[in-house]
């Protein structure tokens, strides 16, 4: 029955009012116009007597070029762990969705992080941390947008919720725990099953070397070669050659120094297979046009594969050529998240999200994967965020919280994944039923159909932002048909 209704649905794409030819073209027309904004947002939704009892200011982005004033739907981004600015300049799709359904557009910044800071510089101390919670930041979402339907006369206007990544997860529980709120959501690239501890801690990187090895199988075999040498080198305690290899700003000095490196590498395999988009792109990190082909072709193109592994992560790590050498405690950091946190205040609010409530015990073993044996157990796990944050992870506690596996009575979400990206298998990548769809881009990385329509596009994402467009435009009219009914029973 489900599969019978997505075929039927594609095959009438035909008569969608959907262009994606004539935004490829007139792309650089829809640049959005954003008015940057602050709500006064409660600190604390769920406690009248906490220490957050007060108020800090939300960032948020609005924009109404668009919009068919009181009537048009809102088109709502559920920001996530960055500086909201960057989401909204990498996310064309909502833009141009929103120029042909006449919508209203909001791209709203996540607690504890970019300029929405609570406590201020204080933000990340202990206590003040503690009010960074997923529940907390829906809460401010849905305070937000009932406001801003008061406040701009939307009240009939219907909400859809977009997400990427972890703001992916976040539109599939808006959706799960605000139903009376949001409409439907579209949750690209959401990994809502491997961050709640369902599936197998070997998939992440698994899925990584799988990028590069389906482009070329020797490429594979010389990433771990090249980890060989490296781990002979340490073996040997010659960090004096290991420093000449890899142009290190200081020579490394012990084991913990080489662990370091190591996920410094690692890191930059995961960047590039996540972000393998088929055009230069800025977001996150500086990345050429197919970073996974440009990295395969560098390991490739010598005998020495700790040269090559050098100027492979340097395609992430040194992307200019200016840096003179690599400084590996502040290229990247060591978290919770061994896939990485970034830098600065943003990387804080992450760790500690990943200490607490998001589970990310993913882990390399150099057999299923081309990296260094680095296992990330849930002991090692609870170890270091006691050391670091003072608590204890709640194993199981999305799972709960959230529906887990078992979303089948939930409704109006698209569950959205590129085959590219390594976040794909820890999501939904199977429609559930007729409103729970999900859609699967072959040549599609980390939440591309989120993206501006580019002439560079694969088909598979043309035809999936199509299908996107055409189920969200009924959940609108479905949504304006309900509201309607009600306001006529009251």
């Amino acid at each position: 029955m489900v599969r019978a209704w997505i075929i039927a649905t594609i095959i009438c794409l035909c008569e969608a009012h959907w262009s994606p030819k004539m935004l490829q073209g007139e792309s650089k027309y829809l640049k959005p116009e954003f008015k940057e904004k602050y709500f006064p947002q409660l600190m604390d939704h769920f406690n009248y007597n906490s220490m957050g009892n007060g108020t800090y200011l939300q960032r948020y982005l609005i924009s109404d070029q668009y919009w068919k004033r009181g009537y048009g739907p809102i088109f709502f981004y559920a920001g996530n762990e960055g500086d909201i600015w960057e989401f909204a300049l990498n996310s064309g799709f909502i833009t141009e969705l929103a120029a042909q359904e006449k919508a209203l557009v909001v791209f709203a910044e996540h607690r504890y992080y970019g300029k929405s800071l609570p406590f201020g510089q204080d933000s990340f101390h202990i206590p003040e941390v503690g009010l960074l919670t997923i529940e907390q930041a829906m809460a401010d979402y849905a305070v937000l947008i009932t406001e801003l339907k008061k406040e701009l006369r939307a009240q009939a206007c219907p909400v859809i919720v977009f997400g990427g990544s972890y703001g992916g997860m976040l539109s599939v529980y808006m959706r799960v725990r605000y139903p009376n709120i949001v409409a439907g959501a579209l949750a690209a690239s959401a990994p809502i099953l491997s961050t709640a501890g369902m599936g197998d801690p070997a998939q992440f990187f698994r899925d990584v070397t799988a990028d590069f090895e389906n482009y070329k199988p020797a490429c594979r075999e010389a990433v771990k070669g090249a980890f060989q040498k490296l781990q002979a080198l340490a073996e040997k305690e010659d960090f004096a050659q290991i420093k000449s290899e890899f142009s290190l700003c200081k020579t490394p000095s012990s084991a913990a120094d080489v662990h370091q490196l190591n996920g410094l590498l690692r890191n930059a395999f995961t960047l590039m297979a996540m972000l393998d988009y088929p055009y230069k792109t800025e977001f996150i990190s500086s990345m050429p046009a197919f970073p996974v082909k440009v990295a395969c072709d560098t390991m490739l193109k010598g005998n020495d594969l700790m040269s090559a592994l050098k100027d492979t992560v340097g395609i992430v790590y040194n992307a200019t050529g200016t840096l003179s050498c690599l400084d590996i405690y502040s290229l990247y950091v060591e978290c919770a998240d061994p896939t990485g946190c970034g830098l600065g205040f943003d990387s804080m609010a992450w760790d500690y999200q990943a200490c607490t409530e998001i589970e990310m015990c993913f882990e390399s073993n150099g057999v299923s994967d081309m990296f260094p044996v680095m296992p990330f157990t849930q002991q090692q796990r609870e170890q270091y965020c006691a050391k670091r944050w003072a608590v204890l992870p709640r194993p199981g506690w999305l799972k709960t919280q959230y529906w887990g596996d078992d979303l089948a009575t939930a409704s109006n979400i698209i569950f959205s994944n590129g085959d590219l990206d390594p976040w794909a298998n820890g999501g939904v990548r199977k429609s559930l039923s007729s409103s729970l769809i999900a859609i699967n881009i072959p040549d599609g990385a980390h939440h591309l159909d989120l993206r501006a329509s580019n002439p560079e596009d694969p088909d598979s994402v043309i035809q999936a932002r199509k299908l996107e467009a055409q189920i969200i435009s009924q959940w609108v009219t479905m949504e304006r048909m309900r509201m309607k009914h009600r306001s006529q029973d009251l």
